[in-house]
């Protein structure tokens, strides 16, 4: 039985973590984040926050299945400065998805469509392939963005969206 990447899930299995960070490196993050994403994360972001006695600090949020865990604490505690985790058990709702690629001046670029009920309620050109086109023809991003999400409607896409 093959699974449909359209067909949307709910995950109930899922772990948020958490860590304050008020001595640590900022410029240390994006490491810290491909860790985590490298080893097993679905998300994984930081918060500016302001802690106890005025101190400026981060606040480090790991969305990852709980059978992930234990890889998770292993990053966290060996590339960042906390000594204590949180945890929140999470559901998470997902669009089913589907990438569909859309001719255009510039060649194919991919659009990332999500599914709701069977049906396409959202999509989205990839940006890295629209900022390789906009670098290559010296164009405005947004310009080819525009471009992909009228020819993906053109072709029969996703409904438009408003904005």
């Amino acid at each position: 039985m093959s699974f449909d990447h359209r067909t949307e899930h709910v995950d109930d299995n899922m772990i948020l973590i958490q860590a304050n960070l008020d001595d640590m490196n900022p410029e240390h993050c994006p490491y810290v984040t491909d860790q985590l994403l490298k080893h097993g994360a679905n998300d994984a972001y930081w918060i500016p926050i302001i802690m106890k006695k005025g101190r400026p600090g981060l606040m480090l949020n790991v969305l990852v299945d709980r059978e992930k865990l234990s890889a998770m604490e292993q990053v966290i505690f060996s590339e960042t400065s906390t000594l204590g985790l949180r945890y929140f058990q999470a559901s998470c709702h997902r669009l089913g998805r589907a990438w569909k690629k859309v001719n255009t001046p510039w060649g194919e670029i991919s659009v990332k469509v999500g599914y709701y009920q069977g049906k396409p309620v959202h999509f989205a050109p990839e940006h890295e392939e629209c900022a390789a086109v906009a670098r290559r023809f010296g164009l405005p991003l947004k310009q080819v963005y525009e471009e992909v999400r009228l020819r993906f409607e053109q072709e029969g896409g996703a409904p438009h969206e408003h904005h």
